[in-house]
């Protein structure tokens, strides 16, 4: 047996049960991993409450490290003893994950256990935004909502040493600071500043090229007012709500704008890609252009707690939780 975090009713954290589950010896093609960090994210949270369906009962998470248990038939990329992280595990809520081998990546040494787990699936997402769906560079001014949160604080720190002008909206003052220490060139409090208007008078008119929205329903429709013509609105997240009544006449009227709604799987869907962006990800980490904050830890059966403070909007950086 092997403790766990399951869900077995769709609602608020309270739904987070701590159990027994048994463990379970890796069919072929898949390894048994014995997690040492597990990452939380907001789509623990899309998923906890059925804004993004699984079936029922499951064990909640995405996204863990660990060393490697056992190994399946076949298997020929690890071995027992091996360092892994997933951003893309059905179940990462768990002291011990059996899954298919192909949604693991090696972690090189230099990369703690936490930082692993505190960034897969949230750099590898700064990645993709950054690198593929929109691939920022010298002259570009980007606005970046929830600067100071697990994939804000490493985006725009990202960003910047990609030689853009980074704008970053957050909720405070305490962070702000941390935003602007991550490379936020401006900062915008979003809870008494209107944003639309501060990036206007920013940017002097001109506008941004490219707006990354995790928020939605608040702040799409501010954000398609932040771009400049043929700008592009980058939604990966809603965690306000979904956005809703559309019109795509929008995006003309605006500008001739593009507006594109990508997820990490996707991006991720070969192995060649996964490790692609899993490389970029460590080797940016490495060289110090991106430091990783573990804004918060906290025992794997108290999973609850974080993403009472998650949705609460408490944390800052990536929290972790430990079995």
């Amino acid at each position: 047996m092997t403790k766990c975090i399951r869900v077995h009713a769709l609602g608020g954290a309270d739904v987070l049960q701590w159990e027994d589950i048994p463990s379970r010896s890796p069919a072929p093609g898949e390894i048994r991993v014995r997690t040492t960090a597990i990452g939380v994210n907001f789509i623990d949270v899309y998923f906890r409450t059925g804004l993004y369906s699984q079936p029922l009962p499951f064990t909640a998470g995405k996204e863990a490290a660990g060393v490697v248990e056992e190994v399946g038939e076949g298997v020929a990329e690890f071995r027992p003893g091996d360092r892994v992280a997933s951003a893309n595990l059905p179940g990462a809520y768990a002291a011990e994950i059996t899954a298919p081998a192909a949604q693991f990546v090696r972690v090189p040494d230099g990369i703690s256990d936490e930082i692993a787990a505190a960034i897969m699936l949230k750099g590898m997402t700064a990645r993709y935004l950054l690198r593929r769906t929109f691939r920022v560079g010298p002259g570009h001014t980007i606005l970046f909502h929830a600067a100071s949160g697990g994939v804000g604080s490493i985006a725009t720190q990202w960003a910047h040493h990609l030689g853009a002008t980074v704008i970053g909206t957050v909720g405070s003052e305490e962070k702000a600071e941390l935003a602007r220490k991550h490379g936020c060139a401006h900062t915008i409090l979003y809870r008494t500043e209107d944003f639309v208007a501060r990036v206007a008078e920013i940017t002097g008119g001109a506008k941004c090229d490219v707006v990354y929205d995790s928020v939605g329903a608040q702040t799409w429709r501010g954000s398609l007012d932040c771009l400049k013509p043929l700008g592009m609105l980058v939604l990966f997240g809603q965690s306000s709500g979904p956005v809703k009544d559309f019109d795509p006449a929008l995006l003309s009227q605006k500008g001739s704008l593009f507006l594109t709604r990508p997820t990490l799987f996707h991006y991720t869907a070969t192995r060649e890609t996964l490790d692609e962006t899993a490389k970029d990800l460590f080797d940016v980490v490495l060289s110090g252009a991106v430091k990783i904050e573990i804004g918060a830890r906290f025992p794997l059966k108290d999973a609850a707690a974080a993403h009472r403070a998650l949705e609460a909007r408490q944390t800052t950086g990536s929290t972790v939780l430990v079995p």
